[in-house]
């Protein structure tokens, strides 16, 4: 039987690989309604290809034109569109937007008990509490796209809870991972958008190579899977071929392993619990691969990831207020208007300005987000 999916964020990286999957197993799967931001050349080309019912687009003037070139499809626009886009009648909700727009949408569809694939971390650092609570009311299966949290998500699956001892986030070491504190003074944006192993956007990219995006994960492991910060660890491992393990009481370790590729988690979370062949997909080969490097993590040198930690430790609205200044300052950066290394120091500016409210309701979670970012703004004048 085919699935409808509802594809938040079709044209960005994740956006474009689920799409991939979708293609790859058309018998299977149908994109019935997608958001987009303003890439307008490939919204278009999706709608050709997919003829799905409904499209969400930033612009309103942008929908307009798209409704008189496309008839047979409903048009939508800005945030009250993709909330209406994302409680459409679907089996499988994909949330992959960047950034916290996705909270609202995601939620919403937790709440109606939807099967959620879900690829927007923010949505889980912002409010985590909220949604998990809501997830365990409605009945919705929340199911992790990140390569991080699926191999995690299958390393735990059959295992009993209260047996596994410790998480294992592996990481990349991104862009500058040969590169200690002092050089990365005068690092260029094209430095930075250089990853040496997975095919990203451009904010995930810098991320990776502050290590602010596995920050974001440490917080997103805690609140998927109920573990501790303590019993949360992050190895530096260049292959990105061992995606993250579980370690258990027994001392066992349980690791998923494969290539560098992320329409494989993004397929097992459409799948579940099948799995489907990937013909035409690159297989692990170890005998190629010959060694596997790890190295322990250095939180001097990755400062951004012992912010995260800081932030998870503290909770209520401390984690929203590391995630809404990364962004800020992350975009600051793409666009040249500071150094890398500043991206740090505005998280810890605004984290330290913060007094955080320790279980914070939805409204209460969007005006800190919405003065964090602010804040970061005022910073730079």
């Amino acid at each position: 039987m085919t699935q409808d999916i509802i594809l938040l964020g079709a044209t960005g990286s994740i956006g474009l690989q689920t799409a991939d999957v979708i293609r790859e197993h058309s018998g299977r799967f149908r994109l019935a309604g997608f958001s987009a931001g303003r890439n307008i050349l490939e919204t278009k080309k999706l709608i050709e290809e997919f003829s799905p019912d409904a499209v969400c687009v930033l612009e309103e003037k942008d929908a307009a034109d798209l409704r008189a070139q496309y008839p047979g499809t409903e048009f939508l626009s800005g945030d009250s569109g993709i909330l209406e886009l994302a409680v459409r009648d679907a089996d499988v909700l994909v949330s992959a937007v960047i950034g916290s727009v996705g909270l609202e949408p995601t939620l919403a569809a937790v709440r109606l008990g939807r099967k959620v694939a879900l690829a927007n971390k923010e949505t889980l650092v912002t409010a985590g509490h909220l949604i998990m609570e809501a997830a365990q009311k409605s009945g919705a299966r929340i199911l992790p796209v990140d390569s991080e949290h699926s191999a995690l998500y299958q390393a735990l699956n059959g295992e009993k809870r209260e047996q596994a001892s410790r998480l294992i986030l592996t990481a990349s070491g991104g862009s500058f991972r040969d590169r200690k504190r002092h050089e990365l003074e005068g690092v260029t944006v094209e430095d930075a958008l250089n990853h040496p192993n997975w095919s990203m956007g451009a904010k995930i990219t810098i991320d990776s190579a502050t290590m602010a995006n596995k920050g974001l994960e440490v917080i997103e492991a805690h609140v998927l899977f109920g573990f501790d910060y303590d019993d949360i660890d992050v190895l530096l491992h260049r292959e990105s071929i061992i995606h993250s393990m579980v370690e258990f009481v027994d001392t066992s370790v349980m690791a998923q392993l494969g290539t560098p590729d992320m329409r494989v988690p993004i397929q097992y979370a459409l799948t579940f619990p099948d799995r489907l062949d990937r013909r035409e997909a690159k297989r692990l080969n170890l005998a190629e691969i010959g060694k596997l490097h790890f190295q322990e993590m250095d939180f001097d040198r990755y400062r951004a990831l012992k912010l995260a930690y800081d932030a998870g430790r503290v909770g209520g609205t401390m984690p929203t207020v590391f995630n809404a200044a990364n962004e800020e300052a992350v975009a600051q950066f793409l666009k040249g208007g500071i150094s890398f290394l500043e991206i740090e120091e505005l998280i810890e500016k605004a984290m330290t300005a913060h007094n955080p409210n320790s279980k914070p309701v939805l409204e209460e979670i969007l005006e800190v987000d919405a003065n964090t970012r602010k804040s970061v703004r005022n910073m730079l004048k």
